[in-house]
């Protein structure tokens, strides 16, 4: 599925300890939070209608992702990604549009691959440097409803790093409802952010952003990426690797059979969303 007319953003610092691991926390030491588990902010990472610039460019695939030439540091970030509606109110000025709210229909397993990139200005210039530089599933699922009981709760996420026939877990097997900020609070949130946060430190102004877009109806979010096993912590992509994220419904499978089934490449249940990338250069 092609997802070129809908927004791209992610959240930045929703599972704990991940932006440790990364080595990312120091960019955010200046950004504000009402609390030690808050997320840290949204950042962008494709803008439709824009005809130029870094932004401009669709990242999303579902087979392959293709590094930097000057990447060496390229690491997995495995996620939720929630397909959402984006609903807005026109302000008493009757130009400008905030957003009322958003509307999650749909999940998937996602990648937020990212580069290393210390001293960044803005998150986004680590999160899309080119085609196939994001993964997304297209194997989506629907949303019944995003509040405490729904079928989201069930799901957890694994992710796998494939190289020279050996596989490794990349990040720690963990539950979607392990995020510091999910359901009504998550969404309540990310609108705020979309109507407020301003270009500060290594955030963006996104109310602007959405505006140059031409206020699209449609989103990608991506929720926040799980903490890295060791292995994970430590290892980078490389040309012939192969990146694997799976989320899937904790009631049905064990973390071990969800391993087992990426190692003999036997990931097709419908009831899970599964993103497997081949890591190749243009």
């Amino acid at each position: 599925m092609v997802f070129n007319q809908y927004i791209g953003f992610g959240v930045a610092g929703n599972f704990a300890g991940h932006l440790e691991q990364a080595g990312e926390a120091a960019d955010f030491i200046t950004v504000e939070v009402k609390e030690a588990i808050q997320p840290k902010a949204i950042f962008p990472f494709y803008l439709p209608n824009l005809e130029c610039g870094q932004l401009a460019v669709y990242p999303l695939s579902s087979t392959i992702i293709t590094p930097p030439n000057d990447a060496d540091n390229l690491q997995i970030e495995p996620e939720v990604a929630l397909i959402c509606d984006v609903v807005y109110n026109l302000d008493v000025d009757g130009v400008t549009q905030t957003v009322a709210a958003l509307v999650p229909r749909y999940f998937s397993a996602y990648n937020d691959c990212s580069i290393r990139k210390p001293h960044a200005k803005k998150i986004s210039e680590k999160k899309n440097w080119g085609i196939n530089s994001k993964g997304i599933s297209d194997n989506l699922i629907a949303i019944d409803h995003f509040a405490e009981g729904g079928i989201l709760d069930h799901y957890r996420i694994a992710s796998f790093h494939y190289r020279d026939g050996d596989i490794h877990r990349y990040g720690e097997d963990s539950a979607v409802v392990g995020y510091s900020y999910f359901h009504n609070t998550l969404l309540d949130w990310i609108v705020e952010r979309m109507n407020h946060q301003q270009d500060v430190g290594p955030t963006e102004n996104i109310a602007q952003l959405l505006q140059q877009s031409q206020y699209p109806t449609q989103a990608v979010i991506s929720i926040g990426a799980t903490r890295y096993t060791p292995y994970g912590e430590t290892h980078f992509l490389q040309n012939g690797d192969t990146s694997i994220v799976v989320v899937y419904d904790g009631r049905r499978y064990s973390a071990d059979e969800i391993m087992q089934m990426a190692t003999t490449n036997d990931l097709t249940d419908a009831g899970m969303s599964v993103l497997i990338q081949q890591v190749n250069p243009l």
